[in-house]
């Protein structure tokens, strides 16, 4: 998926299997607190981790956990790979997801490509966080 975008950097949280990218030539971008917007936004692609996806919305929920990493590298950069454990990480329902989860950690909840529309209702993409957003579903 990376090569198939032309990626050239990816930026990996410090937790992350990998093995996940043992097969890419991308620049591996480390996961730090000096990373300023300007420097995310310059990555290519993020491969992160989640702690939990909901089947019945197609949401996944990132938690912060190592294999995530802070919530600001899966909302900056444009391109947002999501690896799901199956059967593991998925439930059928949201309330099932609440059981799963630590209310004092932060959460991102996604259910696809952040896009909104402006006064004139043209679509734009990007404005809340990465303009594609693929997920793989790993047995």
């Amino acid at each position: 998926m990376l090569a198939a975008r032309g990626a050239r950097t990816v930026l990996v949280p410090p937790g992350l299997d990998p093995g996940w990218l043992a097969t890419t030539d991308a620049e591996r971008v480390a996961d730090t607190a000096g990373s300023t917007p300007y420097e995310l936004d310059r990555v290519d692609s993020v491969v992160t981790a989640c702690a939990v996806a909901v089947a019945e919305t197609g949401t996944i929920v990132l938690d912060c956990s190592p294999d995530q990493g802070r919530r600001r590298i899966t909302l900056v950069p444009d391109h947002h790979i999501c690896v799901v454990r199956v059967p593991d990480q998925v439930v059928s329902s949201v309330p099932q997801v609440m059981e799963r989860l630590d209310p004092a950690r932060p959460l991102t909840w996604i259910s696809g490509p952040s896009a909104t529309s402006d006064i004139e209702l043209d679509r734009v993409e990007g404005v809340h966080g990465p303009r594609t957003l693929e997920v793989i579903l790993v047995g």
